[in-house]
Formats: structure tokens, C-alpha cells, sequence
């Protein structure tokens, strides 16, 4: 085990706080002037569920270009105003951090508000995201992106 300075520490916690900064400020490039040119960034989700037309934000990404069109169809899906992150807990050792806490977010084609626990794994270097790993609800999120069914009558 290496051992962690406290200036990498605090240029990690830094480089953190500003990506939150910047995703409640909503500007999708600026937020991905935060990235590295290539990284690495998974959404734990089951695999044939990425990409769906209902939920096309939710798919693995490695550049820059993909961090700022991440958070664009992030937007595009949701209704704006309608959304609320809770920060719970900021845990940082070195390059990386962990982030957890709690969305509300309302589906903008369902009209159906949700609310899902996450965790975000970022790692930092030279002052720049190369590792984006988020672990959420995703069973919340589907649920209020799957259209309603119509009631079949009763035989």
C-alpha cells in the first residue's frame, strides 16, 4: 500500500467539488473540461440495458465528448427543475474519491418522479477525471422510464 499525500488529497477533493459545482450549474461542456482527453466510465446497469431509447445516457463512455454528451442526454430525459441531489458523504484518499447520497429526478417521458441512492467512484490525476463509476438505484430509474402498460379488462 502507497501511502497518500495530503496535496493529493486535497487537489482530488478539489477537482471533486467543482465537478458538483458545475453539475448543478448544468453546463454539460463545462462540466467535461473536468474529464481527461480518454477515461474511464461505467454505470453499473445490466448490460442489455444500456443505451435504451428511454434511457440512452446510461451506457459505458471513454473521451471527454462522451462526458458532456452524458450529462446533454441526461437533461434532455429529465423535466428541468424537477431535481434534487443529496449529498450524503465526500470520502477522498489520495487519486480517488467516493461520493454518496441520493437523486430525485422526475422522467420527462413518463412524468413519473423517482428517487435513487447512488455512489460515484471518480479517480483524479494531474488534476483531471480518468475514472467515472457509478453505482445507483437503477431498478427506480427504469421503473420511472418504462411507459405505463394499459389495463387489460377484466374477463
Amino acid at each position: 500500500m502507497t501511502a497518500t499525500t495530503p496535496t493529493t488529497t486535497a487537489g482530488t477533493r478539489a477537482v471533486l467539488e467543482e465537478l458538483l459545482r458545475r453539475i448543478g450549474e448544468g453546463d454539460p461542456e463545462r462540466i467535461a473540461e473536468l474529464y481527461a482527453p480518454q477515461g474511464d466510465w461505467k454505470l453499473d446497469w445490466p448490460e442489455e440495458e444500456h443505451g435504451r431509447a428511454e434511457t440512452p445516457w446510461i451506457r459505458h463512455r471513454s473521451t471527454r465528448a462522451d462526458a458532456a454528451a452524458h450529462y446533454r442526454e441526461l437533461a434532455e430525459h429529465h423535466v428541468p427543475g424537477a431535481a434534487a441531489t443529496t449529498v450524503e458523504r465526500i470520502l477522498v484518499d489520495g487519486d480517488d474519491a467516493v461520493v454518496l447520497g441520493e437523486i430525485r429526478q422526475t422522467a420527462r417521458s413518463t412524468g413519473r418522479p423517482y428517487r435513487a441512492r447512488f455512489a460515484l467512484h471518480l479517480t483524479v490525476e494531474q488534476g483531471l477525471i480518468t475514472r467515472h463509476h457509478v453505482y445507483e438505484d437503477s431498478l427506480a430509474v427504469a421503473r420511472a422510464f418504462t411507459p405505463a402498460t394499459p389495463a387489460t379488462p377484466a374477463a
